[in-house]
């Protein structure tokens, strides 16, 4: 008799759990409802005057053997560095960024149809020095001297900011409050309230740098006091800003 009972119980429960989960939906497996929110995006900028300036430059000389194209190149490349560190450029601020030594050919007319194989008639030796000049003031005079004491190519300058954080701070700034007054505008067109924030991310940063102002132009000589303008450095923040919608 127990059985039974047992078994009936069973089948009771089993008939009335379907009614049950109709009258009252458990949230079980269901998905939660959605919170209302308002994504933006805003970009901020900043410019400000470079206090570095990164030049790379280099000596190029030819021989027709490789030991004395190394030996002509060592004595220019030490005097250019020389007169680097006697402008106050310290030892830390010059860095080697190649080195270099090519053979050069010359093909010879092919005779009754027979090509010969290319000789070797001498060699190009490249040294290319990577400078960081922290005084602006002085780069028209680095560049001037290094020219005269055997830099014959390269001569690119990139201007930078040896600390940005100023500039990004002020970047920052400006996004978020971009961010925010487009979050107001668009809450207000869609006749809701705008809610405090729930999220805020950075979205990555870039620096504009000025374009090049200066290529080295590869002659013997150059005019003393070469002009140099350093113009200023634009940093760019993107800002991710989340907020609630208020019901």
């Amino acid at each position: 008799m127990l059985s039974r009972l047992s078994l009936g119980g069973l089948l009771m429960l089993a008939t009335a759990a379907p009614a049950l989960s109709q009258g009252a939906p458990s949230s079980l497996g269901q998905p939660s409802p959605r919170e209302p929110v308002v994504r933006v995006s805003a970009e901020g900028e900043a410019s400000v005057a470079p206090d570095t300036a990164i030049v790379s430059f280099s000596v190029v000389r030819n021989s027709e053997t490789a030991e004395v194209a190394v030996g002509e190149n060592g004595t220019a490349m030490a005097a250019v560095t020389a007169a680097l560190k006697a402008e106050g450029i310290e030892a830390r601020d010059l860095q080697t960024s190649n080195f270099s030594i090519y053979p050069q050919y010359r093909q010879s007319e092919p005779q009754d149809g027979v090509v010969e194989p290319p000789q070797v008639v001498g060699y190009e030796v490249t040294n290319t020095l990577t400078v960081k000049i922290r005084d602006i003031a002085k780069v028209g005079a680095i560049l001037d001297r290094s020219v005269k004491l055997g830099v014959n190519q390269g001569g690119q300058i990139t201007f930078t900011n040896d600390d940005p954080e100023a500039a990004l701070a002020e970047a920052r700034k400006q996004a978020v409050e971009k961010g925010m007054a487009k979050a107001r505008a668009l809450t207000e067109a869609a006749g809701v309230k705008l809610g405090p924030v729930i999220e805020i991310s950075e979205g990555g940063n870039q620096q504009t740098p000025p374009q090049p102002i200066y290529r080295m132009a590869m002659a013997k000589e150059a005019s003393d006091g070469v002009p140099v303008a350093a113009g200023e450095n634009t940093y760019i923040v993107t800002i991710n800003l989340t907020f609630g919608i208020e019901q």
